[in-house]
């Protein structure tokens, strides 16, 4: 919001200069973008009249003007612009007067004429970018008086950056509240009174959509003369706030916008049809706006319309027809509150942006609107005369704001901040935001929360508004003490650091995607889920929860493998998003994504490649690290998205903890992966159940190693031989290896050979040979029982 400095110092001026206001606002929280000179840096310009106007001897487009500045002595000048006549007053530069630029004005011959002084426009002055003609003044403006004294352009131009929490600063009004308070100085707020009616016509009103308009104020104005000029101060205080001047009624609703912040409109009473009506568009209405734009409504959108057609888009533009025009003689007038659900989003869904839409959509005071149409009435009969009629205050209680009230504790004001402060400056501080304090007991109030303040709603919001009135820069600085005891780590968690260092210390890369992916990956890795749709996606390849870590770690592999990296390991933790009826399931998850060789490249290592028992290796290392690795099982899976000989499912006591294997060759192409890709995702929680360690002594006695060989089908598991050697082996077996599994020469093609090696050993005493000898029966012929197994010799 921009306005002019002077304009703030009329409602309160501190004694301060123009570099501590800009210092105390944005300290305060309202942000200064910048300021700027209201006009450009000249001397020696007064105001002149123009008491003849000849054409000029020589040239068609000049004028020989004599120009009076006080007294008897005219001055002769030569000026090339449309508007100069007789009577005009308007900016002289004297001889030796200084423009901006540095451009200092002395006698000219302008076509063989002599030239004393340039008549100025706004754009000469520094007032404007351009300008169509000389600049304009008043009728009654002092003849020779300096023109810096009587337009007030030793003044600067604020530029405040407010947040969308702080809509009651977009006035005057607000502004000089704040700066009031900062400096402990009154506030000169204008003076609005209730303007009698002097006929009784009103406009009646129907509001049909109470929730978007819960409060209407209207007022017929009648015999406006709109053909008046705005008054140069008005037109100046718009012009320094980035308005233009329109036509005298539009001027002043804009006036009071900026002045108290409640936006308002003015309609010609004689284009209204039976009345005013305030209610949601009819889908496919179009309605042409005053900027010539004709939009078509949708059925979301909240118009004020008369009992025939649309007037108006309610809280961002009114429409062309019913506006007020160059022929109006009666106005309705009109100032309502919106309910900023209703006007948010919907400028900007017609590409529109305006003054109005920026306040309602923040939030307008809901109780501003009776006193703003007073204060318009004021301006409106003081500058284009009419009678006014009573007020139309139509409104729906129950759809209003509700004004609240927060309990605040001094105690907890001098903890928060650190601060000693009395409860004296605390209610001085606040009061001098409109804020009313009923003190319940001593350093403890209920502070009435003024309309204006509807981000307030908390203790803490009114601390804040505590500490940035008292000064950021005034909080004390003190470091916080607190006897904080460590928190022990349970023994039975593996924590993530701990699966972290591992996979880094294998060579494996962090990786952080973003938790949505696009519907056309979530379908190709898991066709089977139906991943949950994002309302509002940043982008289209963005549209879905990913309900795996998987397509996003396989996305920054391709763009890695792009990018000439032969050698790839990433792996992610993060959560996943798993519809399950009405619910999200969110389980936190490990996975990672691997391609290339199996070592560095180095002059001493070979090329082999990584395979599926390097990707189990890495997932039996995370395992590993709970102590509770033989709790772990392997079992062959199928599963959509890995290759379907090259995949395993990991088990915890028959629940399926993740999955590991080859990415799907098919998969592999649509994803256009040039190289072999091994996967596995794992969910963090049972990865991360440990087991406290606990002493066991080692037996003194020998062990035995007895090794095996069986023949069996080549469908047959090597983990399913193994659980029922385990099994049948007992507490006797200290440790098994699977180390050979032989297909060839010397046996059956349908078949296959696998060796495992036993390590028995007793805690108490030596095995003897026929101990041994009866358990290896025994495995033995379970196996043969189980699996058709022939022992090889």
């Amino acid at each position: 919001m921009k306005f002019s400095e002077h304009w703030l110092r009329e409602w309160v001026n501190p004694k301060v200069d123009t570099h501590t206001i800009v210092e105390q606002l944005t300290m305060a929280g309202l942000e200064v973008d910048g300021t700027e000179a209201v006009a450009g840096q000249f001397t020696g310009v007064v105001v002149g009249e123009i008491i003849a106007a000849d054409p000029h001897p020589n040239a068609d487009k000049l004028k020989l003007c004599q120009v009076s500045v006080g007294g008897e002595t005219t001055f002769q000048v030569v000026c090339g612009a449309p508007n100069a006549r007789v009577g005009l007053k308007a900016p002289f530069a004297q001889i030796n007067a200084i423009l901006p630029g540095n451009f200092k004005i002395r006698k000219a011959k302008l076509r063989g004429v002599e030239s004393f002084g340039m008549l100025c426009a706004e754009a000469e002055l520094g007032m404007a970018d351009q300008s169509d003609g000389l600049m304009e003044l008043p009728s009654d403006a002092p003849v020779g008086v300096d023109i810096r004294e009587y337009l007030y352009l030793d003044d600067t131009i604020i530029d405040v950056d407010l947040t969308p929490n702080r809509a009651d600063c977009l006035c005057i009004a607000g502004i000089a509240r704040e700066v009031g308070i900062i400096n402990r100085q009154a506030v000169n707020a204008v003076e609005i009174s209730s303007v009698s009616a002097t006929h009784q016509d009103i406009f009646p009103v129907e509001i049909k959509a109470p929730k978007g308009c819960p409060n209407y104020v209207g007022r017929v104005i009648r015999d406006v003369n709109v053909s008046v000029e705005t008054p140069l101060w008005m037109q100046e205080k718009l012009r320094r706030a980035g308005q233009r001047s329109i036509d005298p009624i539009v001027d002043i609703t804009n006036y009071v916008m900026l002045e108290l912040g409640q936006p308002l409109h003015g309609f010609d009473l004689e284009q209204l049809d039976g009345g005013i009506v305030v209610r949601m568009a009819e889908g496919g209405e179009k309605l042409t706006l005053l900027d010539g734009q004709t939009i078509t409504l949708s059925s979301d959108v909240l118009v004020i319309a008369d009992q025939s057609k649309p007037l108006a888009f309610a809280g961002v533009m009114g429409g062309e027809h019913s506006g007020v025009s160059e022929n109006t003689r009666h106005v309705f007038l009109e100032s309502a509150y919106f309910n900023p659900i209703f006007i948010a989003g919907k400028a900007r869904k017609y590409g529109l942006h305006t003054e109005s839409s920026h306040r309602f959509e923040r939030g307008v005071d809901f109780q501003l609107q009776r006193k703003a149409i007073e204060r318009a009435t004021q301006l409106i009969l003081t500058i284009c005369g009419g009678q006014p009629g009573p007020v139309i205050n139509q409104s729906d209680p129950e759809q209003l704001p509700d004004t609240i009230a927060v309990k605040l504790r001094a105690n907890r004001v001098r903890s928060l901040l650190g601060l000693e402060i009395s409860n004296e400056e605390i209610a001085e501080l606040l009061g001098g935001l409109g804020m009313v304090m009923e003190t319940v007991k001593e350093g403890a109030w209920v502070v009435g929360i003024p309309s204006y303040r509807f981000d307030i709603r908390l203790e803490v919001d009114l601390i804040e508004e505590i500490a940035r009135l008292y000064g950021y820069n005034n909080l004390p600085s003190t470091s916080p003490m607190a006897h904080v005891a460590m928190s022990g780590l349970p023994e039975d968690k593996v924590t993530l650091r701990q699966l972290r260092r591992l996979l880094v210390a294998q060579g494996y890369r962090e990786a952080i995607n973003y938790s949505f992916i696009s519907p056309e990956l979530q379908k190709l890795v898991e066709p089977e889920v139906d991943a949950l749709a994002l309302a509002n996606p940043i982008s289209a390849d963005m549209g879905v929860m990913r309900t795996s870590l998987l397509p996003g770690l396989l996305s920054a592999l391709s763009y890695n493998l792009n990018r000439q990296q032969s050698r790839i390991r990433l792996f992610e933790v993060g959560q996943v998003f798993l519809p399950e009826g009405d619910a999200l399931q969110q389980p936190q998850m490990l996975a990672g994504v691997v391609c290339g060789s199996r070592n560095p490249e180095n002059w001493t290592s070979n090329s082999d490649k990584f395979d599926f028992y390097d990707c189990k290796g890495i997932v039996e290392q995370l395992i590993a690290l709970g102590g509770k690795a033989d709790q772990f099982e392997f079992r062959r899976e199928i599963r959509q998205g890995f290759h379907p000989g090259q995949c395993a499912a990991l088990y915890l006591k028959d629940k399926c903890v993740g999955y590991l294997g080859r990415l799907h060759p098919q998969l592999q192409k649509q994803l256009d992966i040039p190289e072999v890709v091994y996967q596995f995702e794992l969910q963090l929680d049972l990865l991360t159940q440990g087991s406290v360690a606990s002493f066991q002594e080692i037996s003194k006695f020998p062990g035995v190693r007895r090794d095996i060989a069986v023949v069996v089908d080549q469908d047959v598991d090597a983990a399913d031989l193994m659980k029922i050697v385990e099994f049948e082996a007992g507490e006797l077996l200290k440790d098994l290896k699977l180390f050979d599994v032989y297909i060839g020469k010397g046996i059956d093609p349908n078949r296959k050979s696998v060796a495992m090696g036993l390590t028995l050993q007793h805690p108490s005493r030596t095995l003897n040979e026929d101990e041994v000898h009866d358990l290896m029966t025994r495995v033995t012929q379970k196996l043969e029982e189980r699996f058709n197994a022939i022992l090889r010799k």
